[in-house]
């Protein structure tokens, strides 16, 4: 009896030092991280902000592509696979290297910088799960636990750039394996997204939001509207999955040297930014969504984002495909709005989640960004277009790492990864 009281004892001791010891962590991964997102997030503004006052510096993209590749290649870096490599390091244990944090926060404001599509968020995770994974190997952390810090660092770094702290703390736990999540790195993750979080708003950085111009009342014709909305976005999400991993798919078999295939690609963006007269669609296109906000879109601007973004990330250049999956949902929604004269502000928010959702196959995370982007009025019509953008979008997804393991049909375990 006295034995099992000791062993009872000795656990709850371990319990706590292991509770004290991922605060402690969870607290330092969202202040250096928490830095390190606010400093990219203000870096990010200033290249905008040049290429905007000078349009003229979309003419060497092609150079700014061969400035990605020679950073890679100088640092022996140059097979690096972005967020797949963040993502299988977590479920396979794969060396995530300190260097790629600088790597990719250089190369990504090259991107920018010459007019690239891209969006950033893909550099917020691979700098986040780096330097967390960095911060574990300082301390000499076991390879679960390591684990747990990566995630840690992605949600730091999510949130400081996007300002949605509830979708941060979930998304790095539920994008790596689709079916379970990694509930032993919740309170982590929630402490340094809102630790990081509270550092980029006392620096000033502002969330992202766009409130909802009108939210229709709830009825059966309004959420069958809304959920072939979902259906269609479900499907254009497929698509988009489709387009980036073919254009890297053929950039590669078309083009074998890595420098004439960034500086190809430069030269497709250039010539496709001409031929649509702006440069609407480069960049990561924030903008945009404020005006499909209003109503105000062009029929073919869902199509041109994703062309746009294939050309740019296909051909080597560095970024991220969530915030335009964001532009190409806005703008498909508003369209959808516009021609079915429902609410084009809702259809507008409802696009972006459903082509989120679809994309990164992760429903929790697009129900709590809607209401971080949106607000909770519009909950019903959110709750059901995840729900039909999860169980539609099939088994596609943004990243060939990412696992579904389990079936979105049946309760099967079936354990593959995306297409």
């Amino acid at each position: 009896m006295k034995e099992i009281i000791r062993q009872k004892i000795r656990h709850g001791f371990d319990r706590m030092a292991t509770s004290i010891k991922w605060v402690i962590f969870s607290l330092l991964s969202g202040c250096v991280i928490g830095a390190v997102g606010t400093a990219f997030y203000f870096a990010m503004s200033v290249v905008t902000l040049m290429r905007e006052k000078n349009p003229w510096l979309l003419f060497l993209l092609p150079v700014g592509g061969l400035m990605i590749v020679g950073c890679y290649r100088l640092l022996h870096d140059d097979k690096d696979t972005g967020t797949n490599l963040v993502l299988s390091a977590i479920h396979s244990g794969d060396e995530l290297p300190l260097r790629m944090a600088p790597l990719i926060f250089l190369s990504t404001l090259i991107t920018h910088l010459f007019g690239g599509s891209a969006g950033r968020e893909g550099a917020a995770l691979q700098l986040g799960g780096s330097i967390g994974n960095g911060i574990g190997r300082l301390f000499r952390f076991d390879e679960k636990d390591k684990h747990i810090m990566i995630m840690c660092g992605m949600s730091a770094a999510f949130s400081a750039l996007f300002g949605t702290p509830m979708a941060a703390a979930i998304f790095s736990m539920e994008v790596v394996s689709v079916g379970i999540m990694h509930y032993s790195a919740l309170v982590p993750c929630v402490i340094a997204s809102l630790i990081a979080h509270a550092i980029a708003v006392s620096f000033g950085v502002a969330p992202e939001a766009f409130p909802l111009k009108e939210i229709p009342s709830f009825t059966f014709g309004s959420a069958a509207r809304v959920c072939v909305l979902a259906i269609l976005c479900a499907l254009l999400s497929i698509c988009f999955c489709v387009m980036l991993h073919q254009a890297e798919h053929f950039y590669k078999k078309l083009i074998r040297n890595q420098y004439l295939r960034a500086a190809a690609g430069g030269c497709i963006v250039v010539l496709l930014t001409l031929l649509a007269g702006s440069q609407t669609y480069n960049g990561a296109g924030m903008p945009m969504i404020e005006h499909c906000m209003e109503g105000t879109v062009r029929p073919e601007a869902f199509f041109l984002k994703m062309l746009f973004t294939a050309a740019t990330l296909g051909a080597g250049f560095k970024g991220g495909e969530i915030v335009p999956s964001f532009f190409t949902g806005a703008t498909f929604g508003c369209l959808f709005g516009n021609l079915t004269g429902f609410s084009p502000s809702l259809c507008t928010a409802v696009g972006m989640v459903s082509v989120f959702c679809g994309v990164t196959n992760c429903p929790v995370t697009a129900l709590l960004i809607s209401f971080e982007l949106f607000g909770f009025e519009g909950m019903p019509y959110f709750l059901l277009t995840a729900a039909f953008s999860y169980m539609l979008s099939g088994y596609y997804g943004l990243y060939h790492s990412q696992k579904i393991i389990y079936s979105k049909y049946k309760t099967n375990y079936i354990n593959r990864k995306t297409q």
